[in-house]
């Protein structure tokens, strides 16, 4: 497979990029049961949360993927989350996946995001690691885990790094969503904190709605305070 696919969508890969930072957040969704799944983003979009990020650790992800961009709103962003190879990002880019999210830093799939016009976030722990990202060409650096280092880590990196976007994944909550963003983060990545597992089982799904708005509003409350 060499490294060009025709995508399925027509946002260009700033476009995505400019719709996550103006909402900031990103639901990352584990969920098997696709019927689930359309009404859990259906319920979070009605938060105000509209990026979703489906990752590869769910069995038969790609096909969920092409099947969610088919039937969401035009208003929503399916991404792919924990991509590790770059074939895994060219088959979710075909899918039609509007950006690229990996736990670790591969310069391949970078590559391949560009190639393509897809926005991609890779994950990157150290200094070094967000540094050669971000000079690969990646849109935004998921720092993870962020639960072992905390905002104040976003606040030291920004020191050296002030032009570099940086993306929370592991630790983020509806209640600390504030202290990254005033830390630094442009955006964050969110998942069990958001989607309350019990209330999904039980089928509540304006708990999740309750939630995302409760969130979106901590997060925009930060940022009106960043000077």
């Amino acid at each position: 497979m060499d490294g060009k696919v025709i995508k399925r969508t027509s946002m260009s890969r700033k476009e995505v990029v400019e719709q996550i930072i103006s909402t900031g957040v990103i639901a990352v969704i584990r969920l098997k049961d696709a019927q689930h799944l359309s009404k859990v983003i259906e319920a979070i979009r009605l938060g105000g949360v509209k990026s979703i990020e489906i990752t590869m650790t769910v069995p038969n992800a790609v096909d969920i993927i092409g099947e969610m961009i088919r039937s969401v709103p035009s208003d929503v962003l399916i991404g792919a989350g924990s991509v590790t190879e770059k074939n895994n990002a060219l088959d979710v880019i075909k899918a039609g996946a509007k950006f690229v999210v990996g736990p670790v830093l591969n310069l391949d799939i970078i590559a391949a995001c560009r190639d393509n016009d897809v926005a991609c976030m890779p994950g990157c722990f150290s200094p070094t690691e967000i540094l050669l990202g971000w000079n690969a060409g990646a849109d935004i650096i998921k720092v993870f885990p962020a639960t072992s280092l905390g905002p104040k880590y976003f606040k030291d990196i920004a020191g050296p790094f002030p032009h570099i976007r940086l993306m929370p994944t592991g630790g983020v909550t509806i209640e600390n969503v504030g202290d990254w963003v005033l830390a630094g983060a442009v955006a964050v990545g969110i998942g069990s904190d958001l989607l309350d597992k019990k209330a999904i089982e039980e089928e509540r799904y304006e708990v999740l709605t309750e939630r995302a708005q409760r969130l979106i509003k901590n997060f925009q409350e930060a940022k009106k305070n960043i000077a």
